[in-house]
């Protein structure tokens, strides 16, 4: 779990830029999950988890330091960071480096994702982008609802 903590090379930024209708306040990457989720610190120190599976923010800790005490728990790190989920990709060979993260081929907010759904190993800027672009479009459907959903291809002139 210590190598998600590493995250001083990634661009915060460019991470949040598909979810600035959910997170647009000013925010600092704390620490990443292998699945994408994002630990962010706000101004006045407070942690919030960015659940970018289903398009959620919450706070989780008052500060930093109590955030990373809790997270050494058993059961803040299967609820956080799914421990026992990454160790059974990991034993399939899934093992993401600081710039990927495991993906699955039909996103976890979709209810047909099921048992079935394949782990894959994706680009973490391009798989969060995504998710919070899919998010934002369903942010506002109730549970179980159809939705026609529109998607562009990265570098489109309508995504810039």
């Amino acid at each position: 779990m210590a190598q998600w903590f590493l995250v001083d090379d990634l661009d915060v930024g460019q991470l949040l830029s598909e979810w600035r209708w959910l997170c647009p306040q000013r925010m600092t990457l704390v620490t990443r999950t292998a699945f994408g989720d994002l630990f962010l610190r706000d101004e006045a120190g407070a942690i919030f988890w960015l659940n970018t599976a289903v398009g959620k923010l919450n706070k989780v800790a008052n500060s930093e330091a109590k955030f990373r005490e809790e997270a050494q728990t058993s059961e803040k790190r299967s609820q956080w960071f799914a421990e026992a989920d990454f160790q059974a990709c990991s034993r399939r060979g899934l093992n993401p480096t600081s710039s990927q993260c495991i993906g699955f081929s039909v996103p976890i907010v979709f209810a047909e994702s099921g048992s079935s759904n394949t782990p894959y190993i994706a680009d973490l800027y391009e798989y969060v982008s995504f998710l919070g672009d899919l998010n934002r479009q369903i942010s506002e459907s109730p549970d179980g609802s159809k939705v026609r959903l529109g998607v562009q291809p990265p570098n489109s002139p309508s995504s810039r």
